[in-house]
């Protein structure tokens, strides 16, 4: 999937202005899998401290020689059907963030009411000339509808970011028709973010500095290793975009663009069922399977490599099976498997994660 990342983003940046932030577990796998990024553009953290300081981590890295440079976020667990659109959508993205001290976030088009993921409010519409008045030309005729659009490109200020919300509240969400989940995908120039870590939280600011300009020297790994785990373990947007987004819709520079281009988080196994599956009812086999048997079953998802499943009765459930373990959840809260990683760390069961 990291590949794929690395090919949808080749229309608008080369593989030499990649960087990978990632663990001393995945760096030579990645390395390998990535030829054409370079080496010291692989970089991997010490310890982990959330998306804050990663992402941080190459604003302040490039803001030494490049401190206009656009810097996307790209999470490698997503899949996106058109390209082109993608590809359409970000250059529009670029030419913003790179118009001022904008922040650009990609707002998928809700499908359904996730409480898996976070919500953006989406406010006013606004034309992308005045956004970005050098990159875009004014539209030759008034357009007296409710939108603002480049090649159906639709721009919004962001009015708040929300939390997961529970089912009820994603249930009001959905029907208000102007919140989008937030996927991930946010671009800024590294002069913004860095500016945004030294604004919001400034204590970050100072080991990034630290590690930055050591960068490219013989010191670097040590005062990496010295320096970050002083950096906040907090999300970037916890630590940035909720409390930027609170100077208001009109102050904050914050923008919305459509991630309609056939967008799937693969970082759950229900996003899994909607990815493999052709209808929301579909049994899904991920897998070597060897059969699988569904009476009066349907919505399931099963990953069980060798072996025959039975299902009976159930609906929307999540059955999946490793050499030491086996999980069984509802597709609902697939999302919170994270508190089955806790609750096995908790009880000193280290060999299983």
């Amino acid at each position: 999937m990291i590949q794929q990342t690395l090919e949808r983003l080749l229309p608008v940046a080369s593989a030499e202005n990649v960087w990978v932030i990632t663990n001393h577990w995945l760096h030579d796998v990645i390395s390998e899998q990535l030829p054409g990024v370079p080496a010291a553009h692989v970089i991997s953290e010490p310890c982990p401290r959330n998306t804050a300081p990663a992402c941080a981590l190459s604003a302040f890295l490039l803001e030494r020689n490049e401190p206009d440079t656009v810097i996307g976020i790209f999470p490698s667990d997503h899949v996106v059907s058109n390209i082109e659109r993608f590809a359409e959508v970000l250059a529009t993205g670029i030419r913003i963030a790179a118009a001022g001290e904008n922040i650009v976030v990609l707002g998928v088009p809700p499908t359904r009411p996730e409480t898996g993921y976070g919500y953006i409010e989406q406010g006013d519409s606004i034309p992308l000339d005045i956004l970005a008045p050098e990159a875009f030309e004014p539209p030759e005729t008034t357009d007296t509808l409710d939108g603002a659009t480049e090649n159906r490109i639709t721009a919004h200020r962001v009015r708040r970011f929300r939390e997961k919300p529970d089912g009820h509240t994603a249930e009001r969400f959905l029907s208000l028709g102007n919140y989008v989940w937030n996927g991930g995908i946010f671009l800024w120039s590294a002069r913004t973010l860095a500016n945004a870590i030294r604004e919001h939280i400034p204590d970050m600011a100072p080991p990034l500095e630290a590690i930055a300009a050591a960068y490219g020297t013989p010191d670097f790994e040590k005062v990496f290793a010295e320096q970050y785990p002083l950096c906040e373990n907090i999300s970037i947007d916890y630590a940035v975009l909720e409390p930027r987004s609170g100077k208001g819709e009109r102050r904050s520079a914050i923008f919305s663009l459509p991630a309609d281009f056939g967008w799937n988080d693969l970082g759950s196994w229900a996003s899994l069922h909607e990815h493999r599956g052709s209808a929301e009812t579909d049994n899904v086999v991920d897998g070597a399977t060897t059969d699988l048997i569904a009476v009066q079953s349907k919505g399931n998802y099963v990953h069980a490599p060798g072996r025959m499943v039975a299902l009976l009765g159930v609906e929307d459930l999540v059955v999946v099976e490793t050499p030491d373990a086996l999980l069984i959840t509802t597709r609902g809260r697939s999302q919170d498997v994270s508190k089955i990683v806790r609750a096995i760390h908790e009880s000193g069961r280290e060999d299983l994660i």
